[in-house]
């Protein structure tokens, strides 16, 4: 472990690797299910489909854990609040265990619950303990854990699927979970010290959407996040299914596409934070993104199980690249435009936005799965969803 002691990595890279670490395994404990979703249904006697209004379940609860992120943090400080989001999330995986409708249900708000908070968290800690000329990257390279827990997701899980049953599966990411909580500890005394146990939490819940929609600067942001998410978690809760159902790709074989683009995802976060501010306007640099993600979905949308596999791929890697791609050069223009000391409770308020397309996007996929439009629609409407957005900020990036 790196000396703590040393000024520079308290300050700068311990803070992001615990952060990352953090990141990485929320991330993969709420992507267990859709990887072994087929499975799941057939046992529960659903369809593998509705894995959509599963994570819409999930991200109802997690709007609230955003709201509640940014007074949390301070109340309780960023390090503890990140222990307890982990061992929330174990606790909603061996719910899973139970193997009820019911038990998905409860399962899914925990789950949700448990993912609210990580980003008002690391924001809170990286928006303090970053020099203003590394925010765009280390920002960035924190929110490769998204993607590297959806990498890790679809690798991982179809094995211990295998090996165990994706009950055993899922009891093995929540022992993760809690070895991850455990390992924080130590860092509480370095980065914890800015808590107030006095502060309230629930007096003002909805103070940070307040702050966001208030304000010009952040209200853009946030409606650009709305469209680009609906975009993200669709891609990640259905291309599993998607391949599986419809291009009969085995389990191993669809999760191995979904790893694609999630590692597509770590590596497009990393390049498109180094450019970003400096080869490329961060607004310019996110339209682009958008053109891009919007492509890549209308061709999923004719994936095909005659398609040469590599094309498949390559696809599939544009698809995340950009997808999954854009969220840290968007968390770190976030953190700019926002008022000084209010980094964290600003990203609260705009994940919660964010969260509602994530929401709405996997149940509008369902119906239109359920309706007949089959998958290929709902991948059209991802395609829609992107250009959108593109729009929206490159009309906004010619206005400034």
């Amino acid at each position: 472990m790196p000396d703590l002691g040393s000024p520079s990595v308290r300050t700068v890279l311990a803070p992001l690797i615990s952060m990352t670490v953090f990141q990485v395994m929320v991330t993969m404990a709420i992507l267990t299910l859709p990887v072994f979703a087929v499975r799941l249904g057939a046992d529960l006697g659903v369809p593998a489909s509705w894995v959509g209004i599963y994570m819409s379940v999930v991200f109802s609860a997690a709007m609230i854990g955003a709201i509640l992120g940014g007074p949390a943090v301070k109340r309780f400080g960023a390090i503890r609040l990140a222990q307890i989001c982990l061992v929330l999330a174990g606790v909603g995986l061996l719910g899973l265990t139970v193997g009820t409708l019911v038990a998905v249900v409860f399962s899914a708000l925990i789950l949700g619950a448990a993912y609210g908070p990580p980003t008002p968290v690391s924001s809170h800690i990286l928006a303090r303990t970053t020099p203003p000329h590394l925010i765009p990257i280390v920002f960035s390279l924190k929110q490769t854990g998204v993607p590297a827990g959806g990498a890790l997701a679809g690798v991982v899980v179809p094995l211990l699927v295998l090996l165990w049953g994706w009950q055993g599966a899922a009891s093995a990411v929540a022992v993760a979970c809690f070895c991850v909580a455990l390992g924080l500890q130590p860092l509480r005394r370095h980065l914890d010290g800015d808590r107030d146990p006095h502060a309230p939490i629930g007096r003002d819940p909805f103070a940070p959407l307040r702050l966001v929609m208030g304000d010009a600067g952040l209200r853009r942001m946030s409606l650009l996040s709305f469209t680009y998410s609906s975009v993200q978690m669709s891609l990640i809760a259905y291309l599993v299914t998607f391949m599986v159902t419809e291009v009969h790709y085995s389990l191993i074989a669809a999760g191995a596409i979904l790893a694609v683009a999630q590692i597509a995802g770590v590596i497009g976060r990393v390049a498109w934070g180094a450019v970003s501010g400096t080869l490329v306007s961060p607004r310019i640099l996110l339209a682009l993104l958008g053109f891009l993600m919007s492509a890549a979905a209308a061709a999923t949308a004719h994936f095909d199980p005659t398609w040469d596999p590599w094309i498949i791929y390559g696809i599939a890697a544009v698809f995340g690249a950009t997808a999954i791609g854009w969220n840290g050069v968007f968390l770190a223009e976030l953190a700019l435009v926002a008022p000084k000391g209010q980094a964290g409770v600003a990203t609260g308020g705009s994940v919660f936005v964010t969260f509602a397309g994530v929401v709405i996007s996997p149940a509008l996929f369902a119906g239109l799965v359920a309706l007949g439009f089959g998958y290929k629609g709902g991948f059209l409407l991802l395609s829609a969803m992107g250009l959108t957005g593109a729009l929206l900020v490159l009309f906004d990036s010619r206005q400034r």
